[in-house]
């Protein structure tokens, strides 16, 4: 054997051979991960634009942080004429509003919602704040909030409750919505022609899924499966000749449900 002789003859595919075997091995069964074949490429989420409203500057820069990359930050106040400004001149899909703000009159954020529909902004609010009183729960809510979670909430959390509420659900922490119902009551539910359509189990769903419950959150709340939840969600919208959540959710708001 002469030197050299261990090296493959040139002309060999080598090279295909090997990448090939790591392909195989690491689970992609030779198909390439920069493949042009539609059938690899996977949806990317529509993104979401926003304006933060807090008064506390490290809030903003660490909550900024947090959002997944679906979420644009169109800009960010800590007053409530800033805020008034930053939101009409960017009109975000949605604003993370906290309650206690600075400036105005003293009205916070529900004054900050007051003035922005006054200019005719489109934007949908989520209150996020430290407060969970029913006091700031409900004074938002009454102003137009489509939401209210507190500050507790994780990135993931505050990321998926954005693109809810840009989508017209509403959203609220579980502790919170009883607030909202309580403050906006339910003695209509009795001589509801509409609600008198719905079973007792259907009443329960339609009132978590109108405030913003996820399947997996009502089937958990209730002690009952997904598959049964969406089963009554579409029992519901027959009964009522609604076609969506989002309609659910507003049909719910114009009874004072939420």
């Amino acid at each position: 054997m002469t030197q050299g002789a261990e090296f493959p003859p040139r002309g060999t595919d080598t090279g295909r051979r090997t990448r090939d075997d790591e392909r195989l091995q690491d689970g992609r069964g030779g198909v390439s991960m920069d493949s042009d074949d539609p059938l690899t490429e996977t949806a990317v989420p529509a993104t979401v634009s926003v304006v933060i409203v807090d008064d506390h500057g490290i809030f903003r820069s660490g909550l900024r942080a947090a959002l997944g990359p679906v979420i644009r930050v169109l800009g960010e106040a800590a007053t409530v004429e800033e805020a008034e400004a930053v939101i009409t001149s960017t009109a975000p899909d949605v604003v993370l509003l906290d309650v206690h703000l600075p400036g105005g009159r003293g009205g916070g954020g529900a004054e900050v919602i007051h003035r922005c529909a006054k200019r005719g902004a489109a934007s949908r609010f989520l209150a996020l704040s430290v407060s969970d009183s029913a006091e700031d729960v409900v004074a938002v809510i009454r102003a137009g909030a489509r939401g209210y979670v507190t500050k507790t909430i994780s990135g993931p959390e505050i990321t998926d409750a954005v693109q809810r509420i840009a989508s017209g659900d509403a959203v609220f922490s579980p502790r919170l919505a009883g607030f909202v119902l309580d403050a906006f009551g339910t003695a209509s539910v009795a001589v509801d022609d509409e609600l008198d359509r719905l079973s007792a189990r259907e009443l329960e769903v339609m009132r978590l899924i109108a405030r913003g419950y996820s399947y997996k959150e009502t089937a958990k709340e209730l002690f009952i499966s997904v598959k049964t939840v969406e089963t009554h969600v579409s029992a519901v919208l027959r009964k009522l000749q609604l076609s969506s959540r989002h309609e659910l959710t507003r049909w719910a708001t114009e009874r004072r449900l939420l």
